[in-house]
């Protein structure tokens, strides 16, 4: 799968510089395919790169850039530009690209590169409305079935949400949102289930075209309602876990 890109020394964004850890690799602000002759691929790059594949860290890091906006909506990338700002060759970096074409976050644009997604409210909307579908109804058996204990554990995915929402970092709090709600689905058992839903959220976390940025109230409004959800989840309070669930989904399209 990675055509030799797995043994491939992720280098420094500067020429001559030894192999440095993943950690220290970061995304580019900036690394647009229709400005490839002014743009320096010695810039620093932003976001970090944690996997220990190639491919895999490259694509960790485009996801996270596309939630933070620096992949804008509408905007041509490059594979041999974003290579270079992340110091190693096109081919781990056109991997990557193809695994978000085939999850529909990029769209392949011929001898130029690859063209990020522009989506708008009612494409959110519609995302909110299936995973509502099939969420709400599970998240109310588990409430019914499932112990206090049970629910206790998640508390730290729960927090985990609040603490990204608290310092605005939407990579993470991403990440961490997706984590609880694949836990909560996990206690129905079915992966499959568990799957669907998460390949649905992580298409709800894309910008929209209008509004490349999540603002941090509103991460900090839905972090708030993780820990409301699970607390009523804890006290066996099916009503109001039921009224929780879709006020959550409902502001999902919002």
């Amino acid at each position: 799968m990675e055509q030799g890109g797995a043994r491939e020394e992720v280098r420094p964004p500067y020429a001559g510089g030894a192999a440095v850890p993943a950690s220290a690799i970061r995304v580019p602000e900036q690394a647009r395919g229709e400005h490839t002759h002014g743009e320096d691929p010695h810039e620093a790059p932003r976001a970090q790169v944690r996997r220990h594949s190639v491919r895999g860290q490259i694509l960790d890091a485009l996801r996270a850039a596309l939630v933070d906006g620096e992949l804008v909506p509408g905007q041509v990338y490059s594979a041999p530009v974003l290579g270079a700002r992340f110091g190693v060759s096109a081919t781990p970096v056109r991997e990557a690209m193809q695994r978000l074409a085939t999850e529909g976050a990029v769209e392949v644009v011929p001898n130029r590169g690859f063209r990020v997604a522009e989506r708008g409210p009612r494409e959110l909307a519609e995302l909110a409305e299936v995973r509502a579908l099939i969420e709400v109804p599970v998240m109310l058996r588990l409430a019914r079935t499932v112990p206090p204990a049970r629910w206790c554990a998640l508390r730290p995915l729960a927090d985990a949400t609040v603490a990204a929402a608290a310092v605005g970092d939407r990579a993470s709090y991403a990440d961490a949102d997706r984590a609880f709600h694949s836990a909560v689905l996990a206690l129905a058992g079915n992966h499959s289930l568990v799957a669907v839903a998460d390949d649905l959220h992580r298409r709800s976390q894309w910008p929209l075209v209008d509004n490349p940025v999540t603002r941090r109230a509103d991460l900090l409004a839905d972090a708030s309602e993780h820990t409301a959800l699970l607390d009523a989840l804890i006290a066996q309070d099916v009503a109001v876990v039921q009224s929780l669930v879709r006020e959550h989904f409902a502001g999902a399209d919002g």
